[in-house]
């Protein structure tokens, strides 16, 4: 089925969102998130107050579609990484490089989802579809592996109490997947890894030691990877 064009009327107003949404990254630049302003919004974009309310009813309203537009970025670059014709593990490492190299170029976005939360702001449902998207593209690498049969999932490893197998269920369930527990497991634990290096070097807890962070960067990955079971770096 053919997609309808958009209107005049409803090209117009989302090159008004666009406008806004592009100052909304400006004052997340100057102010954070907590600062936030929908009045400072306004007059950057050439607007009175009111009229602002057309486009984005609150400030937290704002910070959503702050919050859906970095995701969705970031998501981006992740499957982009994802894609290729090499190997599944070379391309979950590139996917973590991916995510580092966004957050590095995108440090308020980054800071956004992945810093201090908001006071009183709680992200609604609509914000996880957006969200799971590097998380899935990496995630689909590791099934892909195991797929495969290039995953190692036989080493010794601390076994998985009932509580934290039943997380990994729910999980399991969420992503579609089929791999045991233990996969489960060392990929998040992975996945925590490489966010918790990105928060650091972003944050300046590097200063000092690995800073730059390329090269430390770059093993931690592979080393991440190695964790998860990926044979094929």
């Amino acid at each position: 089925m053919t997609e309808r064009p958009a209107t005049a009327r409803e090209r117009a107003r989302q090159d008004v969102m666009a406008q806004i949404l592009e100052a909304g990254r400006r004052e997340l630049a100057e102010h954070g998130a907590g600062g936030l302003s929908l009045r400072a919004v306004a007059r950057e974009v050439g607007m009175v107050s009111s009229a602002v309310y057309r486009y984005v009813s609150s400030k937290d309203e704002l910070l959503t579609a702050l919050i859906i537009e970095a995701y969705d970025d970031v998501g981006a670059a992740a499957e982009k990484a994802a894609g290729g014709r090499t190997t599944p593990g070379r391309r979950f490492v590139r996917v973590l490089a991916a995510i580092r190299t966004w957050a590095n170029e995108h440090p308020h976005q980054y800071a956004l989802v992945h810093g201090s939360p908001v006071p009183g702001y709680e992200a609604p449902q609509r914000t996880v579809e957006s969200a799971s998207r590097a998380p899935l593209a990496a995630g689909r690498l590791v099934q892909e592996a195991y797929d495969a049969g290039t995953l190692d999932v036989d080493r010794p490893t601390p076994k998985v109490s009932r509580a934290l197998g039943q997380q990994c269920t729910a999980i399991r369930d969420a992503l579609g997947f089929d791999a045991p527990d233990v996969v489960i497991v060392r990929f998040m634990q992975a996945w925590t890894q490489a966010y918790g290096l990105i928060s650091f070097e972003l944050f300046g807890q590097l200063v000092g030691s690995f800073d730059p962070a390329d090269a430390f960067a770059a093993h931690t990955f592979t080393s991440a990877a190695e964790h998860v079971g990926f044979t094929d770096l």
